[in-house]
């Protein structure tokens, strides 16, 4: 009964410590710093885009057509595309990652998980079908996954 109630104590003013610490102390400082530096980054692109984009007239598109051959307009949307389409495919993956790793009775180290545009793919081996359920389920049930391919292998994992 001492040991939970010490466990208690010793939670209740970590947790303090903790908020203290990201709400009103040098924590706030890091997060503020954290924040300008996003809004800087995300100004510039911004301001890129807008450089990009502002100069849509037929005699610049034709005058850089004959310079370089292809509109450069076109590859920053085309890699804007792809980088935003790359970043959802890690975050779909990372979140049935932790979410398989949250899970007690499957052994996520074991199952392999791949994502492209919301479909996720499950390989590698689990010890039983109910886990391959249960790991299926919860990759559904994780937000932005439309679609889930389980190859997973029923045998004694090591």
């Amino acid at each position: 009964m001492k040991r939970l109630l010490f466990g208690f104590v010793v939670g209740v003013v970590t947790g303090a410590g903790g908020y203290w610490y990201w709400q009103e102390g040098p924590g706030q400082a890091h997060l503020g710093q954290a924040a300008d530096s996003v809004a800087a980054g995300a100004g510039k692109a911004r301001d890129s885009l807008r450089e990009t984009f502002s100069d849509l007239s037929v005699s610049n598109i034709t005058e850089e057509l004959s310079r370089t051959s292809m509109v450069v307009r076109e590859k920053a949307r085309s890699a804007g595309h792809s980088i935003a389409d790359a970043t959802a495919n890690a975050r779909v993956t990372a979140a049935v990652k932790g979410r398989l790793v949250a899970e007690p009775g499957l052994s996520a180290f074991s199952i392999n998980v791949d994502t492209t545009d919301g479909l996720v793919t499950l390989s590698g081996k689990v010890s039983s079908h109910e886990q391959v359920g249960r790991a299926v389920k919860l990759a559904l049930d994780t937000e932005g996954v439309r679609k889930v391919i389980s190859t997973l292998q029923v045998s004694a994992v090591k």
